[in-house]
């Protein structure tokens, strides 16, 4: 058989100029899958949506993270329990840190656990874009389940974790107030307030690396000016009103005055709130701006 390439009458074939014409890529990609560049960019129904992968990834965190220990799930308790234990010996029995009235081991607990839960969850939703870099330039998803899923392993921590202030509470005879009810919004104001830092920390991270090296020493620095080890009390009321303007203050004060009753410091709960209201937009704002982009510079 004989194959002819003119255009003869019994001719059949392509000329190899219109082939390669048909070969040729054109240089703007024709579909680009991205967010757009309204508000609606966050993508909250597609996240709500798609609340399945981030249910899975939330798991999958939890699994990663306890993988191959001998203890487990043990650790989420150990860990604010060796933290208290050293701290109480050196703060509260050498150098007679002043606890309010409550025990200080029960006082320094309830300053660790939403500090624990805080600075984990900002931590890892500020490193979780570069962690989760494989998955994220295979496939398209809202960017948003990422972080989010970070922040929401350690809440599950948290919850877990909690089971030990109660029992501390029922071994010291802490009788609980009315006000514990309060603890389940102070936990979603924390949990907000770390979200809007991990949105924000993770768009930068994702073109400064440095962020990841920094954070873990920021956050520690952190734990030291927020009333985690000492009662607010402490700081001279000159100072007080520059001192809570740290969101955690509001956070960490009220989430004592919640377990154990007594006055709640209303004025820094506020800039907490506000605080955390401004952060959510600039960070939110921030992240659609790199969203785009993520997938080629990751």
């Amino acid at each position: 058989m004989e194959t002819t390439t003119g255009s003869g009458a019994g001719g059949v074939g392509v000329a190899p100029a219109r082939m390669d014409d048909a070969r040729r890529l054109p240089e703007e990609p024709l579909v680009t899958v991205g967010p757009s560049s309204a508000w609606r960019s966050l993508n909250l129904g597609e996240v709500w949506a798609q609340r399945e992968l981030l249910y899975f990834l939330i798991w999958r965190d939890l699994k990663v993270r306890y993988k191959q220990t001998l203890l487990g799930v043990a650790w989420v308790v150990m860990q604010p329990l060796m933290m208290t234990l050293v701290f109480t010996v050196f703060l509260g029995v050498l150098a007679r840190v002043p606890s309010e009235r409550v025990p200080y081991p029960l006082f320094v607990l309830a300053g660790l656990l939403p500090w624990t839960f805080f600075s984990g969850a900002v931590v890892g939703a500020g490193t979780s874009l570069i962690s989760n870099s494989h998955l994220i330039t295979k496939v398209y998803f809202p960017r948003l389940i990422v972080p989010a899923a970070a922040i929401g392993g350690r809440l599950v921590d948290f919850c877990v974790a909690f089971s030990i202030i109660v029992g501390m509470m029922v071994y010291y005879r802490v009788e609980p107030a009315w006000s514990l009810l309060l603890v389940v919004p102070l936990v979603l104001l924390a949990t907000a307030l770390a979200l809007g830092c991990g949105l924000l920390l993770a768009a930068v991270n994702v073109r400064y690396r440095d962020v990841g090296v920094a954070l873990p020493v920021f956050i520690q620095l952190w734990m030291f000016v927020s009333p985690v080890l000492y009662p607010t009390t402490m700081v001279p009321e000159a100072w007080r009103g520059i001192y809570e303007l740290n969101p955690l203050v509001g956070v960490v004060d009220n989430f004592r005055a919640a377990l154990f009753g007594g006055g709640f410091n209303l004025r820094a709960l506020g800039v907490t709130a506000a605080v955390t209201a401004v952060l959510l937009v600039v960070s939110a704002f921030e992240f659609r701006r790199v969203e785009r982009g993520i997938a080629d510079v990751i």
